[in-house]
């Protein structure tokens, strides 16, 4: 299955993968001059399906970016997605770019925990709005706007939809390691986020070669979304680094 996405501008090549609370749409305000900028949505998010059969999701996702070396930009669930490439592919990634990312060691606290739960329940109970609003609440950091939330409402809302109708997915378990990577890495948290994700943040920060960990005090969990030009001017000095 070839994976929804789209393709601009020429240069070095930029892969960016979205939040799992979003779909490739939350990269609209980012722009990367001299860079030819691809955008892919995960599986059941935006406009790919959910896989029919057990997929390998980050083979999936590199495909679009041809074969040449390309620089990952991730957020949440999709730095995840990022830190697989990463490891698996080595040579062809020039550089690592994760904001408020989720990783293999991310150890959930009382408070997410909870909010899977409330999740999970209002799922089954048929609310969808509920739970597309309970992940605005939890995810979307102060300085957003209100059309910002409300983006984010639609994107969660509509991915809530294509994998409710669609079912569970299997993804192909794979084998990697995060010491097999080679790329500088750079790691954004935000100060309003679940701990956590500060928590992964700076592990990563003291495993990754090369790497830098920023913390943005005015951040939730969108931070690119949140304050686009500060978070694009940040993206920019790293690749340009």
């Amino acid at each position: 299955m070839t994976l929804s996405h789209d393709s601009h501008g020429s240069g070095p090549t930029i892969l960016l993968l979205h939040s799992t609370v979003c779909d490739r749409r939350m990269w609209d305000p980012l722009t990367f001059p001299g860079r030819r900028v691809v955008r892919v949505d995960l599986p059941g998010y935006g406009d790919s399906p959910v896989a029919s059969s057990p997929a390998d999701v980050a083979a999936q996702v590199l495909e679009p970016a041809g074969d040449g070396p390309v620089a990952l930009v991730g957020s949440s669930g999709g730095g995840m997605v990022a830190l697989e490439i990463a490891a698996r592919w080595p040579g062809r990634v020039t550089s690592l770019a994760l904001l408020c990312t989720a990783a293999p060691a991310l150890q959930p606290t009382a408070r997410l925990r909870a909010v899977w739960d409330e999740e999970n329940a209002l799922l089954q109970a048929g609310d969808v709005e509920g739970a597309t609003a309970l992940n605005v609440r939890t995810w979307v950091g102060p300085r957003a706007s209100g059309a910002v939330r409300d983006l984010v409402f639609e994107m969660q809302r509509h991915a809530f939809e294509v994998q409710l109708a669609a079912g569970d997915a299997e993804e192909l378990e794979t084998d990697w390691s995060l010491d097999t990577i080679t790329a500088p890495a750079l790691l954004v948290s935000g100060a309003y986020d679940l701990p956590e994700f500060r928590t992964v943040a700076a592990d990563l920060a003291g495993r990754l070669p090369g790497a830098r960990h920023v913390e943005l005090e005015w951040a939730g969990h969108l931070p690119s979304l949140e304050d686009p030009p500060v978070v694009n001017e940040l993206l920019l000095d790293f690749l340009r680094a």
